[in-house]
Protein backbone atom coordinates (compact mmCIF):
# COMPACT_ATOMS: atom_id res chain seq x y z
CA UNK A 1 0.00 0.00 0.00
CA UNK A 2 2.67 2.08 0.48
CA UNK A 3 4.44 2.25 -2.96
CA UNK A 4 0.63 2.42 -4.01
CA UNK A 5 0.35 5.55 -2.32
CA UNK A 6 3.64 7.01 -3.32
CA UNK A 7 3.01 6.31 -6.82
CA UNK A 8 0.17 8.26 -6.93
CA UNK A 9 1.35 11.03 -4.88
CA UNK A 10 3.65 11.36 -7.70
CA UNK A 11 1.73 10.58 -10.66
CA UNK A 12 2.67 14.10 -12.40
CA UNK A 13 6.38 13.44 -11.55
CA UNK A 14 6.41 9.67 -12.87
CA UNK A 15 4.37 11.11 -15.88
CA UNK A 16 7.27 13.69 -17.00
CA UNK A 17 9.80 10.68 -16.14
CA UNK A 18 8.05 8.26 -18.41
CA UNK A 19 7.96 10.75 -20.96
CA UNK A 20 11.53 11.53 -21.29
CA UNK A 21 12.37 7.79 -21.10
CA UNK A 22 9.90 6.83 -23.87
CA UNK A 23 11.47 10.00 -25.87
CA UNK A 24 15.13 8.44 -25.15
CA UNK A 25 13.96 4.99 -26.67
CA UNK A 26 12.12 6.59 -29.44
CA UNK A 27 14.73 8.57 -30.84
CA UNK A 28 17.74 5.89 -29.96
CA UNK A 29 15.66 3.39 -32.24
CA UNK A 30 14.75 6.06 -34.64
CA UNK A 31 18.21 7.54 -35.23
CA UNK A 32 21.65 5.33 -35.43
CA UNK A 33 23.91 8.16 -33.75
CA UNK A 34 20.84 9.21 -30.91
CA UNK A 35 23.18 7.37 -28.01
CA UNK A 36 26.73 8.97 -28.76
CA UNK A 37 29.06 11.33 -27.28
CA UNK A 38 28.41 13.85 -29.53
CA UNK A 39 24.40 13.97 -29.20
CA UNK A 40 24.76 13.98 -25.60
CA UNK A 41 27.21 16.87 -25.61
CA UNK A 42 24.88 18.59 -27.54
CA UNK A 43 21.83 18.31 -25.81
CA UNK A 44 24.20 19.24 -22.35
CA UNK A 45 25.74 22.36 -23.95
CA UNK A 46 21.85 23.56 -24.97
CA UNK A 47 20.81 23.16 -21.58
CA UNK A 48 22.18 26.09 -19.54
CA UNK A 49 20.74 28.92 -21.27
CA UNK A 50 16.75 27.12 -21.37
CA UNK A 51 17.26 25.98 -18.13
CA UNK A 52 17.75 29.41 -16.91
CA UNK A 53 15.31 31.54 -18.74
CA UNK A 54 12.67 28.58 -18.01
CA UNK A 55 13.37 28.81 -14.16
CA UNK A 56 12.78 33.04 -14.93
CA UNK A 57 9.70 32.03 -16.28
CA UNK A 58 8.38 29.28 -14.10
CA UNK A 59 8.35 32.05 -11.56
CA UNK A 60 6.45 34.67 -13.82
CA UNK A 61 3.91 31.77 -14.37
CA UNK A 62 3.08 31.32 -11.08
CA UNK A 63 1.95 34.49 -10.19
CA UNK A 64 -0.39 34.22 -13.33
CA UNK A 65 1.85 36.55 -15.65
CA UNK A 66 3.44 35.99 -18.76
CA UNK A 67 6.58 36.99 -20.31
CA UNK A 68 6.72 37.51 -23.85
CA UNK A 69 10.14 39.25 -23.77
CA UNK A 70 13.08 36.43 -22.70
CA UNK A 71 14.56 35.60 -25.94
CA UNK A 72 14.72 38.82 -27.41
CA UNK A 73 16.48 40.01 -23.66
CA UNK A 74 18.63 36.93 -24.38
CA UNK A 75 19.50 38.10 -27.95
CA UNK A 76 20.47 41.80 -26.49
CA UNK A 77 21.76 40.77 -23.69
CA UNK A 78 24.15 38.84 -25.47
CA UNK A 79 24.56 41.44 -27.93
CA UNK A 80 25.60 43.91 -24.95
CA UNK A 81 28.55 40.69 -23.53
CA UNK A 82 29.72 40.90 -27.61
CA UNK A 83 30.17 44.49 -28.24
CA UNK A 84 31.64 45.32 -24.66
CA UNK A 85 34.04 43.06 -24.52
CA UNK A 86 35.25 43.41 -28.37
CA UNK A 87 33.98 47.33 -29.34
CA UNK A 88 34.73 49.05 -26.40
CA UNK A 89 37.68 46.58 -24.53
CA UNK A 90 35.53 45.75 -20.90
CA UNK A 91 37.22 42.51 -19.61
CA UNK A 92 34.78 39.85 -20.31
CA UNK A 93 33.67 38.85 -16.70
CA UNK A 94 32.37 42.60 -16.06
CA UNK A 95 31.11 42.61 -19.86
CA UNK A 96 29.22 39.62 -19.19
CA UNK A 97 27.77 41.23 -15.57
CA UNK A 98 26.71 43.85 -17.95
CA UNK A 99 24.85 41.38 -20.05
CA UNK A 100 23.11 40.31 -16.95
CA UNK A 101 22.31 44.20 -15.88
CA UNK A 102 20.69 44.92 -18.78
CA UNK A 103 18.59 41.89 -18.48
CA UNK A 104 17.72 42.65 -14.82
CA UNK A 105 16.79 46.37 -16.34
CA UNK A 106 14.43 44.98 -18.80
CA UNK A 107 12.72 42.76 -16.42
CA UNK A 108 12.49 45.62 -14.07
CA UNK A 109 10.61 47.87 -16.42
CA UNK A 110 8.06 45.07 -17.83
CA UNK A 111 7.98 44.84 -13.72
CA UNK A 112 6.91 48.25 -13.11
CA UNK A 113 4.33 48.86 -16.00
CA UNK A 114 2.63 44.99 -14.69
CA UNK A 115 2.81 45.99 -10.95
CA UNK A 116 2.63 49.83 -10.62
CA UNK A 117 0.25 50.52 -13.94
CA UNK A 118 -1.54 47.56 -13.66
CA UNK A 119 -0.84 46.75 -17.28
CA UNK A 120 -1.19 43.59 -18.71
CA UNK A 121 2.01 41.61 -18.56
CA UNK A 122 1.17 39.91 -22.20
CA UNK A 123 1.23 43.32 -23.58
CA UNK A 124 4.15 45.04 -21.56
CA UNK A 125 6.24 41.49 -22.52
CA UNK A 126 5.44 41.56 -26.11
CA UNK A 127 6.15 45.35 -26.60
CA UNK A 128 9.82 44.45 -24.90
CA UNK A 129 10.09 41.60 -27.19
CA UNK A 130 10.28 44.17 -30.10
CA UNK A 131 12.14 46.54 -28.12
CA UNK A 132 15.11 44.13 -27.23
CA UNK A 133 15.38 42.74 -30.47
CA UNK A 134 15.76 46.48 -31.68
CA UNK A 135 18.28 47.54 -29.27
CA UNK A 136 19.92 43.97 -30.25
CA UNK A 137 20.31 44.87 -33.99
CA UNK A 138 21.89 48.75 -32.97
CA UNK A 139 24.06 47.19 -30.56
CA UNK A 140 25.35 45.07 -33.03
CA UNK A 141 24.99 46.96 -36.24
CA UNK A 142 22.86 43.63 -36.95
CA UNK A 143 25.82 41.82 -37.57
CA UNK A 144 27.49 38.76 -35.37
CA UNK A 145 30.32 39.71 -33.01
CA UNK A 146 33.18 37.21 -32.63
CA UNK A 147 34.24 37.26 -28.91
CA UNK A 148 36.61 34.00 -29.47
CA UNK A 149 37.69 30.99 -27.09
CA UNK A 150 37.58 33.29 -23.76
CA UNK A 151 33.99 32.91 -23.87
CA UNK A 152 33.74 29.92 -25.22
CA UNK A 153 35.64 28.43 -22.13
CA UNK A 154 32.12 28.93 -19.91
CA UNK A 155 30.72 26.20 -21.90
CA UNK A 156 33.39 23.60 -22.82
CA UNK A 157 33.97 21.03 -20.14
CA UNK A 158 35.83 21.41 -17.49
CA UNK A 159 38.74 18.86 -17.27
CA UNK A 160 38.41 16.25 -14.83
CA UNK A 161 34.66 16.68 -15.09
CA UNK A 162 33.53 16.34 -18.52
CA UNK A 163 30.10 19.03 -18.08
CA UNK A 164 31.08 23.16 -18.74
CA UNK A 165 30.67 25.62 -15.93
CA UNK A 166 27.64 27.10 -17.56
CA UNK A 167 25.91 23.58 -16.86
CA UNK A 168 27.32 23.49 -13.20
CA UNK A 169 25.76 26.74 -12.74
CA UNK A 170 22.72 26.39 -14.15
CA UNK A 171 21.86 22.98 -11.82
CA UNK A 172 22.78 24.91 -9.07
CA UNK A 173 20.43 27.57 -9.78
CA UNK A 174 17.82 25.16 -10.42
CA UNK A 175 18.48 23.84 -6.52
CA UNK A 176 18.77 27.49 -5.37
CA UNK A 177 15.59 28.10 -7.33
CA UNK A 178 13.27 25.05 -5.66
CA UNK A 179 14.53 26.03 -2.34
CA UNK A 180 13.53 29.70 -2.90
CA UNK A 181 10.13 28.52 -3.97
CA UNK A 182 9.34 25.79 -1.65
CA UNK A 183 11.32 26.83 1.40
CA UNK A 184 10.49 30.76 1.58
CA UNK A 185 7.58 33.77 2.73
CA UNK A 186 8.94 34.86 -0.76
CA UNK A 187 7.93 31.43 -2.56
CA UNK A 188 4.64 31.13 0.09
CA UNK A 189 3.73 34.48 -1.19
CA UNK A 190 3.91 34.55 -5.21
CA UNK A 191 1.84 31.01 -4.89
CA UNK A 192 -0.84 33.02 -3.18
CA UNK A 193 -0.71 35.48 -5.72
CA UNK A 194 -1.09 33.67 -8.77
CA UNK A 195 -3.92 31.98 -7.16
CA UNK A 196 -5.85 34.90 -5.79
CA UNK A 197 -4.41 38.34 -6.38
CA UNK A 198 -7.10 39.88 -4.74
CA UNK A 199 -7.22 37.71 -1.59
CA UNK A 200 -3.67 37.67 -0.98
CA UNK A 201 -3.70 41.77 -1.30
CA UNK A 202 -6.99 41.44 1.40
CA UNK A 203 -4.07 39.61 3.49
CA UNK A 204 -1.98 41.88 3.74
CA UNK A 205 0.46 41.14 1.35
CA UNK A 206 1.76 44.35 -1.10
CA UNK A 207 1.85 42.19 -4.08
CA UNK A 208 3.73 45.21 -6.16
CA UNK A 209 7.32 44.26 -4.93
CA UNK A 210 6.59 40.64 -5.68
CA UNK A 211 5.16 41.25 -9.33
CA UNK A 212 8.21 43.77 -9.97
CA UNK A 213 10.31 41.07 -8.16
CA UNK A 214 9.48 37.83 -10.60
CA UNK A 215 9.56 39.77 -13.91
CA UNK A 216 13.27 41.40 -12.60
CA UNK A 217 14.44 37.71 -11.70
CA UNK A 218 13.21 36.85 -15.16
CA UNK A 219 14.86 39.44 -17.13
CA UNK A 220 18.19 39.03 -15.08
CA UNK A 221 17.84 34.57 -16.00
CA UNK A 222 17.59 35.92 -19.13
CA UNK A 223 20.24 37.97 -19.68
CA UNK A 224 22.38 34.92 -18.11
CA UNK A 225 20.91 32.71 -20.62
CA UNK A 226 22.42 35.31 -23.18
CA UNK A 227 25.85 34.87 -21.32
CA UNK A 228 25.61 31.51 -21.88
CA UNK A 229 24.32 31.48 -25.25
CA UNK A 230 27.16 33.50 -26.81
CA UNK A 231 29.65 30.91 -24.83
CA UNK A 232 28.41 28.35 -26.65
CA UNK A 233 28.78 29.90 -29.67
CA UNK A 234 31.25 31.82 -29.14
CA UNK A 235 29.74 35.25 -30.31
CA UNK A 236 26.58 37.58 -29.35
CA UNK A 237 24.27 36.81 -32.43
CA UNK A 238 21.47 39.78 -32.78
CA UNK A 239 19.39 37.19 -33.96
CA UNK A 240 20.10 34.51 -30.89
CA UNK A 241 16.71 33.44 -28.21
CA UNK A 242 14.33 34.03 -30.93
CA UNK A 243 11.03 31.75 -30.26
CA UNK A 244 12.57 30.54 -26.81
CA UNK A 245 10.07 32.21 -24.72
CA UNK A 246 7.88 29.40 -26.43
CA UNK A 247 10.28 26.54 -25.20
CA UNK A 248 10.67 27.85 -22.35
CA UNK A 249 6.37 28.13 -21.22
CA UNK A 250 6.19 24.64 -22.66
CA UNK A 251 9.15 23.51 -20.38
CA UNK A 252 7.39 25.24 -17.49
CA UNK A 253 4.25 23.63 -18.51
CA UNK A 254 5.01 19.97 -19.00
CA UNK A 255 6.81 20.32 -15.59
CA UNK A 256 3.39 21.07 -13.89
CA UNK A 257 3.76 24.88 -13.76
CA UNK A 258 -0.10 26.21 -14.75
CA UNK A 259 -0.45 28.92 -17.15
CA UNK A 260 -3.82 29.96 -14.66
CA UNK A 261 -0.72 30.88 -12.18
CA UNK A 262 -0.76 29.16 -8.54
CA UNK A 263 1.06 26.10 -9.59
CA UNK A 264 4.71 25.44 -10.07
CA UNK A 265 7.87 23.02 -9.88
CA UNK A 266 10.83 24.20 -10.69
CA UNK A 267 12.73 20.79 -10.39
CA UNK A 268 9.85 19.42 -12.78
CA UNK A 269 10.22 22.43 -15.61
CA UNK A 270 13.73 21.45 -15.42
CA UNK A 271 12.33 18.46 -16.60
CA UNK A 272 10.67 19.83 -19.05
CA UNK A 273 13.91 21.04 -20.52
CA UNK A 274 14.82 17.72 -20.56
CA UNK A 275 12.30 16.82 -22.59
CA UNK A 276 11.99 20.22 -24.88
CA UNK A 277 15.71 19.66 -25.29
CA UNK A 278 15.70 15.94 -26.15
CA UNK A 279 12.61 16.60 -28.51
CA UNK A 280 14.58 19.39 -30.81
CA UNK A 281 17.84 17.62 -30.80
CA UNK A 282 16.05 14.15 -31.75
CA UNK A 283 13.61 15.61 -34.53
CA UNK A 284 17.04 16.96 -36.02
CA UNK A 285 18.71 13.85 -36.40
CA UNK A 286 15.80 12.27 -37.78
CA UNK A 287 16.14 14.73 -40.22
CA UNK A 288 12.82 16.11 -39.61
CA UNK A 289 12.92 20.40 -41.52
CA UNK A 290 12.77 23.25 -39.63
CA UNK A 291 9.00 24.17 -39.82
CA UNK A 292 7.87 20.77 -39.38
CA UNK A 293 10.05 20.81 -36.20
CA UNK A 294 7.93 24.38 -35.10
CA UNK A 295 5.09 22.64 -35.61
CA UNK A 296 5.34 19.66 -33.73
CA UNK A 297 7.08 21.92 -30.85
CA UNK A 298 3.67 23.94 -30.89
CA UNK A 299 1.73 20.59 -31.03
CA UNK A 300 3.89 20.33 -27.60
CA UNK A 301 2.73 23.76 -26.32
CA UNK A 302 -0.75 22.98 -26.99
CA UNK A 303 -0.97 19.75 -25.65
CA UNK A 304 0.93 20.80 -22.57
CA UNK A 305 -1.84 23.55 -22.15
CA UNK A 306 -4.32 20.84 -22.76
CA UNK A 307 -3.15 18.82 -20.03
CA UNK A 308 -2.77 21.69 -17.63
CA UNK A 309 -6.42 22.45 -17.96
CA UNK A 310 -7.07 18.78 -17.32
CA UNK A 311 -4.82 18.87 -13.92
CA UNK A 312 -6.68 22.00 -12.86
CA UNK A 313 -10.27 20.61 -13.71
CA UNK A 314 -9.80 16.57 -11.83
CA UNK A 315 -8.07 18.71 -8.79
CA UNK A 316 -11.71 20.94 -8.47
CA UNK A 317 -12.95 17.61 -9.19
Amino acid sequence: MNIINFIRRHAEENFILASLILLIIFFGIASENFFSVITLTTILNQLPALTVVTIGMTFVLIVAGIDLSVGSVLGFSAAVVGVAAIGWGIPLPIACLLGVGVGIICGAVNGVLVAYFSLPSFIVTLGMLEMARGMAYVTTDSQTVYIGAEIQSIALPLPGIGVSAALIFSLLLVVAAHFLLTRTVFGRYITAIGTNQKAARMSGIDTRPYLLGVLAVSGGLAGLGGVFNAAYLGSADPNAGIGLELSAIAAAVIGGTSLMGGRGSIIGAFAGVLIISVLQNGLAQIGVSEPTKRLITGAVIIVAVLIDRWRAQHKQG
